[in-house]
């Protein structure tokens, strides 16, 4: 390749999340393609991954909303001058903000190209609107173009839709997992034997529909019995409270609710699911967690709102849900349980990781072009 981009990714952390997760995608993408890629962080877990993939990772103080953030301009700018970075991704608002001041300390026959991806439906303020405000602008679906241009007056035509992907090597239609996962599995949950699994993956924060979860279990429970509830994710270390509130309605609950904390394994733990569910109060921007079980093949169940939604559509209307409604959701689970629909084996295929990655490194192009 004569002329390799050399691109730098902004965003506060690398420890877990689907946004982070894109970060790592795209970084890999670009090395494999010859260019050069530069992630700055304040650091995490997902370090390690990125720099064996051939990225180099930056430690920058882009965080934390505090006044020592502003440090990190000085730090940027150098970073932009001594590496010749050709574009800036910014995948964040704090890292927006600072990326935005630093443009205006650099000459402009100098200056990088700049880019957002806007990964949520962040509150209306000035503060979010710098999501909307780059030269280009990435959506992770049509629910968050139609936010953008409804809640920031965000140009039309500088958004890109690039609606997040999944990997079908990754997430096989009809993926088994292996005896010894299994094995260790049993071992571990003794008292999921014989149980139908109703799974909600997600970190415990009130967003994730926890609450809902609880009662729709102990709904099923009474008419079928024989179900298990299984909370898959971490605690939030800014909410141990709405944790330990969790905690103690499973305790009260009639029907057996399992927490698993964090798990690497949640491929697997879909695989061995009866149903998934996505059961956020708010929409979400995408929805990974309703695309992943999907390309599986396992029935999937999910509020009707946000991202969420224009997966069902695609892949699986009967999975929809009016969001709040956990007598349909009730209604739905019973008959999922008596009467499986599996979905169709295509989700792989049309929100493809593959695509996800052409289309961003197209986007990069055309902005150097």
């Amino acid at each position: 390749m004569t002329n390799p981009m050399r691109v730098l990714q902004l965003l506060p952390s690398l420890d877990s999340g689907g946004v982070e997760k894109g970060t790592l995608e795209i970084a890999k993408a670009l090395v494999e393609a010859g260019h050069h890629s530069y992630v700055a962080s304040t650091g995490g877990r997902l370090v390690e991954a990125l720099v064996e993939n051939g990225s180099t990772h930056i430690s920058m103080k882009i965080g934390d909303k505090s006044l020592l953030s502003l440090t990190g301009i000085f730090q940027l700018r150098k970073f932009l001058r001594e590496n010749k970075i050709d574009i800036v991704h910014a995948r964040s608002r704090l890292p927006a903000w600072l990326m935005k001041l630093t443009l205006i300390l650099i000459p402009k026959r100098n200056k990088p190209r700049f880019i957002t991806t806007c990964h949520g439906a962040h509150s209306v303020n000035f503060y979010s609107s710098v999501m909307g405000r780059s030269e280009k602008v990435i959506a992770v679906s049509n629910f968050i173009k139609d936010y953008l241009v409804d809640n920031y007056n965000t140009d039309e035509q500088l958004i890109t839709v690039i609606h997040r992907g999944v990997s079908e090597t990754e997430f096989p239609f009809g993926f088994t997992p292996s005896e010894d996962w299994l094995r260790k599995w049993r071992e571990t949950y003794p008292a999921l034997k014989g149980k139908k699994i109703l799974c909600l993956p997600g970190r415990l924060t009130r967003l994730k529909g926890h609450i809902d979860f609880i009662d729709l279990i102990n709904k099923v429970q009474s008419s079928q019995g024989n179900v298990v509830g299984l909370i898959v994710g971490a605690e939030d270390t800014k909410r141990k409270n709405y944790a330990n509130d969790i905690y103690q309605l499973a305790k009260k609950s009639s029907a057996q609710i399992i927490f698993t904390g964090h798990r690497d394994d949640i491929k697997e733990i879909y695989a061995i699911s009866d149903i998934v569910y996505s059961l956020s109060n708010k929409p979400e921007s995408f929805g990974r967690t309703v695309l992943e079980p999907l390309c599986l093949g396992k029935q999937t169940l999910g509020y009707a709102h946000g991202g969420a939604s224009e997966i069902l559509d695609t892949l699986y209307p009967q999975g929809k849900v009016n969001p709040g409604d956990i007598d349909e959701l009730t209604t739905k689970t019973i008959h999922l349980l008596n009467n499986p629909e599996a979905p169709s084996n295509h989700g792989a295929k049309i929100f493809s990781l593959e695509k996800m990655l052409s289309q961003t490194l197209s986007l990069y192009k055309s902005l150097i072009a």
